[in-house]
């Protein structure tokens, strides 16, 4: 990771998101050294809870015996296939087998949406997470990932169709909390053409961030270009200097 473009960001974000929570990234095979591991949970926990720490300043390696949720192992790359039933959990269960999430209307929907499915390589690998401010020289992230209350929000989804003809500069796939902020992102980070990842909408990881925040995921590949942009962008001008007063009364109310 190139330290001074790291520098530069935070600059620039101190300078149009004033107090705003700076990103957090992840990395898969990235460096674990002086890192602290987290432990195999008791039971089912959600990944999307253990990155509360993360957002915080702490930078946490994930394995596979980290990952208890079988949606999040997927997600990650850690499971190549379903668990059985997945098509009648995610849509309205089966009596005395599964309870059914209801996200989906049939079975076969679900089965016809993973048809499309790409694995993504992290079988057997760490997953490194760290918050932007902690990056050094020896990381390589594949991808920036956001925090954010609307008016953030519209920032980074304004910037992410800044140098685009094409308005659909952010994407906004349907799937769990996980895959909009690591499977979703990931991919794109292996695309031509790049794309910001809108997401958090999955009702299940909704407990595990606060209720005006949702998340947009940068591939690292498009992020570093947009850091590039910031100074000659709308973030500049007049009708940003509004938004960020509304930034500024946000976190006035909301930050702890």
């Amino acid at each position: 990771m190139d330290t001074a473009l790291r520098d530069t960001f935070l600059q620039r974000w101190e300078r149009y998101f004033p107090g705003a929570e700076p990103p957090i990234t992840f990395e898969i095979g990235g460096s674990t050294e002086g890192l602290g591991r987290v432990p195999a949970p008791n039971g089912r926990r959600c990944f999307v809870c253990d990155l509360a720490k993360v957002r915080k300043g702490t930078s946490l390696v994930f394995d596979e015996d980290s990952v208890g949720c079988r949606g999040a192992r997927f997600s990650l790359g850690y499971d190549t296939e379903r668990f059985p039933d997945f098509c009648s959990f995610l849509s309205h269960g089966k009596p005395g087998v599964v309870e059914g999430e209801r996200y989906k209307r049939t079975p076969a929907i679900v089965d016809e949406m993973d048809r499309g499915h790409v694995r993504i390589p992290a079988k057997g690998k760490d997953i490194v997470l760290k918050r932007w401010d902690s990056l050094t020289d020896g990381d390589n992230p594949d991808a920036v990932v956001f925090f954010a209350r609307p008016e953030v929000l519209s920032g980074l989804f304004t910037l992410a169709n800044f140098d685009l003809a094409d308005p659909n500069g952010v994407i906004c796939p349907f799937g769990a909390g996980c895959s909009s902020i690591v499977y979703y992102p990931l991919l794109e980070q292996q695309s031509e053409n790049p794309k910001a990842v809108l997401g958090m909408f999955d009702p299940s990881a909704r407990p595990c961030v606060p209720p005006d925040i949702l998340t947009m995921a940068f591939p690292l590949r498009r992020f570093e270009q947009l850091i590039g942009y910031m100074d000659e962008s709308f973030l500049t001008t007049g009708t940003w200097e509004k938004v960020m007063k509304k930034i500024a009364r946000s976190n006035a109310l909301y930050s702890p």
